[in-house]
């Protein structure tokens, strides 16, 4: 057993002991940076080191900056507006039950800090969780004979509950470049780049599986797989 290995769900019946692999590289193909953690971290929880590593070695080079879904976060969102950066993401499905109003059917008005619900109700700030989110209750008054009720919650206590994180503006703002010709462009680049890095990697340097055991280990590993993979990028060029 491996104490450095964490458990992952690949599916809902099929789980194992691994290693989480995050990876940057530019719009060429060539690898800048790499972190490796036990596998039972989130990929959002692996974006700020690597993204560290990345500025260390190229402070002024890094422009705009595409990542999967995975790392839709508004944590994300702000460290990458902080260093300048302009974050290309994609588009991500609601998570709400089916039937139920979607979280932005309910109007956020920032100057009054509340939302409308869509029978024009308001939801007013109650506490900030420990995690940084703003919660906002509806008065169980207007809930409990409400013509959408069923649309809208099923708490026993006749009141509805939205969530805001405190830095939400910053993933709106993310979400509104989303539409813009550079963010599709750009975005556009990360399955001809970093997704082809992978399965190279998986398909001709063995990582699909790990011959180490502890994290320092496979963390040098994979640092010597991409340091290969540049080098042989770089021969294919000059030759």
């Amino acid at each position: 057993m491996d104490p450095d290995a964490g458990l992952f769900w690949k599916n809902e019946r099929e789980r194992m002991m691994c290693y989480s692999i995050n990876a940057a590289c530019d719009r060429y193909g060539f690898i800048l940076g790499t972190h490796v953690s036990s596998g039972n971290m989130h990929d959002s929880k692996n974006y700020q080191p690597l993204l560290q590593d990345v500025l260390k070695r190229f402070p002024d080079e890094v422009k705009n900056l595409a990542a999967d879904a995975g790392y839709i976060a508004p944590h994300i969102a702000k460290i990458t507006s902080d260093n300048n950066i302009r974050i290309c993401l994609p588009y991500k499905r609601p998570m709400t039950k089916k039937g139920y109003f979607r979280k932005y059917e309910f109007v956020y008005d920032e100057h009054f800090d509340v939302y409308i619900c869509p029978n024009e109700k308001l939801l007013t700030y109650s506490t900030t969780t420990r995690t940084g989110k703003n919660q906002y209750k509806s008065d169980p008054k207007d809930c409990i004979n409400c013509e959408y009720k069923k649309n809208c919650t099923n708490s026993k206590n006749n009141q509805k509950l939205v969530e805001r994180h405190v830095w939400q503006e910053y993933l709106e703002e993310a979400e509104h470049l989303r539409h813009t010709k550079l963010n599709k462009k750009v975005y556009k680049l990360r399955a001809e780049t970093i997704e082809r890095r992978f399965g190279d990697a998986k398909e001709k340097h063995g990582m699909r599986y790990t011959k180490y055991r502890g994290l320092q280990k496979n963390a040098d590993h994979t640092l010597l797989i991409f340091a290969c993979m540049n080098l042989k990028k770089m021969v294919n060029q000059v030759a």
